[in-house]
């Protein structure tokens, strides 16, 4: 071995060595299982906080406890992520803190939520032209804010489960809620958690809650119900026919209503929409014998706004469904009927007039003859 080639080698096996080493100090530090450092204004907070039995009383009379369980923070989306509890109470950063000076539970939560904004903005601006930002804003300090609906040192995946979105409304609307988990739509979720099926959040919005009682709301619903009904895929699953809207649309109800979203969107409309004749939140099944559209019941539905209407109204009623001769004999007959004959008469008229100019042509060339 020449020295030139042996020096060569010694070169190399020094650089693998110090790889080697390097390599092994970094898994040391840094093991690949290893999991991140707890937080340590965190652990710092706790020492305190982590007691059950810290509280204090605020002027109101009411006990507010100060304490935070571990659990919460630890299945929180924000500490998971890094952010520490000085993000949101940016106005205590020593020990003693400064005194509260909220009078009330509610001032105080009034006054964090809109720390949310420094993260949330775009979803902090939907929220503030949603009905419930108008109702805080007429004087209601009840009024559900960010906090209300999301929690605030447990802040959690709003829709694992998805049931969760209508025990979160529950909070407020308990009747309403209770009516929805009767339906066919909150069984499905609350028994079988359907994701199919619509949550409150999926008619009403999520952030930029809009009032469901106005003209506009009501004239839009035909497309809400669309966006699951329309569906030919989502139907297919449940034996259901996707042409409820289209055969809607080309109704005498969904001719009119459309006019009126079109023309007049502010003006309030009384010809039926979806929810006039299936309930809002206690939409059923048309087999239920309790759903306002069952057989047994329609005639009564019909009369809500139709109030001389007979014992023979429904007759005509097809359920949503194309007129066919296995379904609807009678009415597919009297439409073949009619669509053989209006061409008919048509042609006749047209013919009839056609004749008459003639005629009246003639005439007048003739009476111009000296």
């Amino acid at each position: 071995m020449t020295p030139r080639t042996f020096h060569r080698q010694l070169f190399w096996l020094i650089v693998a060595g110090v790889s080697t080493v390097l390599v092994s100090l970094s898994l040391v530090v840094s093991p690949a299982s290893a999991k991140p450092p707890t937080q340590e204004t965190v652990k710092y907070c706790l020492s305190c906080h982590g007691n059950p039995t810290l509280s204090t009383t605020l002027p109101s009379g009411e006990t507010l406890s100060l304490y935070i369980a571990q659990d919460d923070l630890n299945h929180s989306v924000h500490s998971n992520v890094g952010i520490e509890c000085e993000a949101c109470h940016n106005d205590i950063s020593e020990y003693p803190h400064p005194a509260i000076q909220f009078q009330t539970k509610r001032e105080l939560s009034l006054s964090y939520y809109q720390t949310c904004e420094k993260c949330h903005s775009s979803n902090y601006e939907k929220t503030q032209d949603s009905m419930h930002a108008q109702a805080a804003a007429a004087g209601n300090e009840n009024a559900p804010v960010c906090t209300d609906c999301h929690g605030a040192h447990d802040v959690r995946p709003p829709d694992e489960p998805r049931s969760l979105i209508s025990v979160t409304c529950e909070q407020c609307h308990s009747e309403i809620v209770k009516t929805y988990r009767e339906s066919v739509h909150g069984a499905a979720l609350m028994k079988d958690e359907n994701p199919d099926v619509p949550v409150c959040t999926t008619c009403h919005g999520v952030h930029n809650i809009q009032d469901p009682r106005t003209s506009q709301f009501r004239v839009a619903e035909p497309e809400l119900c669309a966006g699951c009904h329309a569906d030919p895929q989502l139907m297919g699953k449940y034996g259901l026919s996707s042409d409820v809207y289209d055969i809607y649309k080309r109704s005498w109800h969904g001719v009119d209503v459309s006019v009126y979203k079109a023309r007049w969107p502010t003006i309030w409309h009384d010809s039926a929409v979806c929810s006039d004749c299936h309930g809002i939140h206690d939409i059923r099944s048309t087999g239920d014998p309790a759903s306002k559209v069952n057989e047994k019941n329609l005639l009564s539905t019909c009369q809500q706004c139709h109030p001389t209407a007979g014992p023979n109204w429904t007759d005509a009623w097809t359920g949503h469904n194309e007129i066919s001769l296995e379904r609807t004999p009678f009415l597919f007959y009297v439409e073949k009927f009619y669509g053989s004959f209006t061409p008919f008469v048509l042609w006749a008229c047209v013919i009839y007039v056609i004749l008459q100019i003639v005629r009246a042509t003639v005439d007048r060339v003739r009476s111009s003859r000296p």
